[in-house]
């Protein structure tokens, strides 16, 4: 078994932006730089024989880059509590045409489908124990964060791998975009 997710990396140079939001929330447990990036679709635990139907789904996607614009802060709550802290995604067609993609190629790999509506953004912090004050501060202080734009010139399958203090993410296999090549992600990096 394998725990697996679809998700766009964070280059350098906009993690380090993402980095420096870090910090200031007692009691929030914040996301390692390293661990910074977009989801485009939670698949969870599968047999390695689905991950390898999986990765040849998420193969054929064809699809144009574009670029990735962070802006702002917020919070997302369950039950009246908040429970996570991220920073916000500038609406973008080329993106939400790629997530349906990957959504599309999952299903027909046999995932069932995504249940949650896509709501792009990258996780900064877990909050669960973090005082609701504190946050809806600092959101109002980041409220104006802004990124320079990112290139996404391809995406990646992720391995999960659970750790006593937090996860631990490697991109087991990238997709290009059309027109991209991987030699491009080498450059990012």
């Amino acid at each position: 078994m394998v725990r697996l997710f679809v998700a766009l990396p964070i280059d350098d140079g906009t993690r380090d932006e993402l980095a420096g939001l870090a910090g200031g929330i007692p009691g929030a447990r914040w996301v390692p730089p390293e661990n910074y990036h977009l989801t485009l679709r939670f698949i969870g635990e599968v047999e390695n024989v689905l991950a390898d139907e999986l990765d040849e789904a998420l193969a054929t996607i064809r699809a144009k880059p574009f670029e990735l614009k962070l802006r702002g802060v917020n919070v997302f709550e369950k039950a009246g509590r908040i429970h996570s802290l991220y920073a916000g995604v500038e609406r973008c067609e080329r993106l939400s045409h790629l997530q349906s993609k990957v959504e599309t190629a999952l299903q027909r790999a046999g995932l069932p489908p995504e249940r949650k509506k896509f709501a792009p953004h990258v996780t900064l912090a877990r909050t669960e124990k973090a005082a609701p004050d504190k946050l809806i501060a600092f959101v109002q202080a980041h409220n104006l964060f802004r990124a320079p734009p990112q290139p996404v010139n391809h995406f990646s399958l992720y391995s999960s791998r659970l750790g006593k203090e937090q996860a631990h993410y490697v991109a087991e296999v990238d997709y290009a975009l059309e027109g991209a090549s991987l030699a491009a992600r080498a450059a990012e990096h």
